[in-house]
């Protein structure tokens, strides 16, 4: 027998509907949804697939609904993951509504996917989101005409102004409850039983042709701004121009100001050093476990932050916000003949755009890419752009042997620009890598591009900053610091640990010695990336504990210091250059690897992503240095 709590526990679970929210891309699917369940979500991967994912639930008058959100989609064509993904689930019938997100400056477009979902149910709702932009941009939209067009209800939302929810969650409960009757229109249903694909995609676009000349009306100036930025930015004589001067813009602000933040942090990192070891100390601890713990995992651990967090701090809000902007579809745009020449995929510079600030979030994010050819070609190159753990090294090197001025500005400027010609360099490296793989051991029949070139918006900085510290920054730091722990305690050990007076890491550079030689280095640099496999901030702090013969991991206070060190140990221009090389062109971090099996599955990918950039590091310092030798 059931007692009162069970039996409402009962009645809540019988009352309870399930809603899913569809939409294409940009359009405000997932601030809809976080309006509706209250960030109340749950996050994962569809059973057998890499897409991710979210479910959510909210309670509107006294009934509990369930909010799924399928994968943006364009069509439902089935050609990529997310569009299988989002029609078989349709096909399921397992929702009691279908709620389509739709942008409400753009209804013809987004109509395409509202007319093939209405021929397969008509159980579904048409949400108008971002309303307040098309009235901004001199667009009404007739919405009862809509309504008896389409014969689903039509309902106005903005998203950020939270405007039009309560309309449109009493719309879903009373279509779940039959209290509203959809109708289907024959029409919409006849174009089902069309078996030619080529015939049913011209009706398609002919109906929403028709349909939104009857609903949607425009004053002859909207869209007039836009269109005016997308002549300059998506030209082909400026487009590029313009995306160089803003990775300038991008990568000096980060440089300029991680500075700051990074000596505030590693001054603080001292401090709380000494504490802890005064603690331990007190604490009776052995002196060599205090070494251990101290000097071994808290020095590696804080260098990470200290090193990682700064440029992360700025890189990734800016990035956020250029992307929030609508300007980082337009990249995709400009690049993509590129792409497509090197039989890769115009979506792959989105996703090299997402590795500079970790690979393996660039990894993750080559699932916008539905050619599984093109996908791992995206995969497999995805770490010839630096991320952040390598570009304080590179700054750094860069500061020391090429911005030499005695003018800190202008050093500045230098060092942007000396970056900005290394990540050219490295597309370039890209471009030509994946015409290769794309001729060789990856060979296949390339997929089409649909890209959309959404508006340009105000983005929402606070709301986009917060996201991108937290979601972003934090969630990659976090990771860093992880591998950063067992990282130190390696180090320690092969610095501690000693055959005949002699320490293992010892044994080790000279063992690399003449390989390192042969391409510029030497075993010390060598070495100290083999040692920085689990996290790339390592590798410096490694290189300068070889140089001192110290047992403890060496940071540097000053540039100054630093270029003393290097110089007295026989660095010179070329060595500089072959160290930024080899910097960029090596094997993956530790996480990115892991990173790359699980989204391939394959070892054999993974162990492609490992050699392919190391042998083409190798192979171009070696060129270098030879020249050099030749010359001199």
């Amino acid at each position: 027998m059931l007692n009162i709590r069970d039996g409402i526990k009962e009645k809540q679970k019988n009352s309870e509907f399930e809603i899913a929210l569809v939409g294409n891309p940009n359009v405000g699917k997932s601030s809809i949804f976080n309006a509706l369940t209250g960030l109340k979500q749950h996050t994962g991967n569809w059973t057998g697939k890499t897409v991710s994912s979210a479910t959510g639930y909210y309670k509107h008058k006294n009934v509990q609904l369930k909010v799924v959100d399928l994968p943006g989609t364009y069509s439902l064509n089935a050609l990529s993951e997310e569009e299988i993904i989002a029609k078989n689930y349709i096909e399921s019938e397992k929702a009691s509504c279908i709620i389509i997100i739709a942008d409400a400056t753009n209804i013809e477009r987004n109509l395409n996917l509202t007319l093939q979902i209405l021929s397969k149910t008509s159980k579904v709702i048409l949400c108008l989101n971002m309303i307040d932009e098309a009235q901004s941009k001199g667009i009404s939209i007739d919405t009862d005409e809509l309504s008896l067009q389409l014969g689903i209800p039509v309902i106005n939302t903005s998203a950020i102004k939270k405007v039009g929810f309560n309309k449109l969650k009493n719309t879903i409960n009373s279509l779940c409850n039959n209290e509203i009757k959809t109708f289907d229109i024959r029409r919409i249903k006849e174009m089902s039983d069309i078996k030619d694909n080529e015939r049913y995609t011209e009706n398609i676009y002919k109906m929403c042709s028709e349909i939104s000349s009857k609903c949607v009306y425009k004053k002859s100036s909207s869209n007039n701004i836009d269109s005016k930025i997308d002549r300059v930015v998506t030209s082909k004589f400026t487009g590029i121009a313009i995306l160089l001067a803003l990775l300038f813009l991008l990568f000096w602000i980060t440089i300029v100001g991680a500075n700051y933040i990074s000596e505030i942090l590693s001054t603080l990192f001292d401090y709380i050093k000494i504490k802890l070891q005064n603690l331990l100390e007190l604490l009776y601890f052995n002196q060599s476990l205090i070494s251990f713990i101290v000097d071994g995992i808290y020095t590696t651990l804080s260098w990470v932050v200290a090193v990682m967090l700064p440029p992360m701090a700025i890189f990734f809000p800016i990035f956020s916000l250029l992307e929030d902007s609508g300007f980082l579809p337009r990249i995709a745009f400009n690049l993509d003949s590129c792409f497509k020449n090197c039989g890769a995929h115009g979506k792959q510079s989105l996703t090299m755009a997402m590795g500079f600030g970790c690979n393996a979030c660039g990894v993750v994010g080559c699932r916008i890419i539905d050619s599984k050819k093109e996908k791992n070609i995206a995969i497999l190159t995805n770490n010839f752009m630096p991320c952040n753990g390598r570009l304080p090294s590179l700054i750094a090197i860069i500061s020391i042997f090429i911005a030499t001025t005695y003018n800190s500005f202008l050093n500045s400027v230098i060092t942007s620009l000396t970056l900005l010609s290394l990540i050219t360099f490295s597309v370039f490296i890209t471009l030509i890598t994946s015409k290769i793989l794309s001729n060789t051991i990856l060979k296949g029949q390339s997929s089409s591009f649909i890209l959309e070139l959404p508006p340009y918006r105000k983005p929402q900085f606070i709301k986009t900053i917060i996201y991108a510290l937290k979601d972003r920054a934090l969630f990659v730091l976090l990771r860093a610091v992880m591998v950063a722990i067992p990282a130190g305690a390696l180090i320690w050990c092969l610095a501690n640990i000693k055959i005949n007076d002699y320490s293992i890491l010892s044994y080790c550079t000279d063992f690399f010695e003449p390989f390192g030689k042969a391409i510029g280095l030497d075993g010390v640099i060598v070495i100290a990336f083999i040692l920085g496999f689990p996290a790339n901030e390592t590798v410096i702090p490694i290189m300068l504990m070889a140089y001192l013969s110290t047992v403890t991991l060496t940071d540097y206070t000053s540039l100054s210091e630093l270029s003393t060190l290097l110089v007295n140990n026989g660095w010179t221009i070329i060595t500089a250059i072959c160290f930024l090389v080899i910097c960029i062109f090596h094997f993956p971090c530790s996480t990115t690897v892991l990173t790359i099996y699980k989204e391939t599955k394959s070892i054999y990918l993974t162990f492609l992503s490992i050699i392919i950039p190391t042998i083409i590091g190798v192979v171009l310092c070696f060129i270098i240095n030879s020249i050099y030798i030749l010359l001199c």
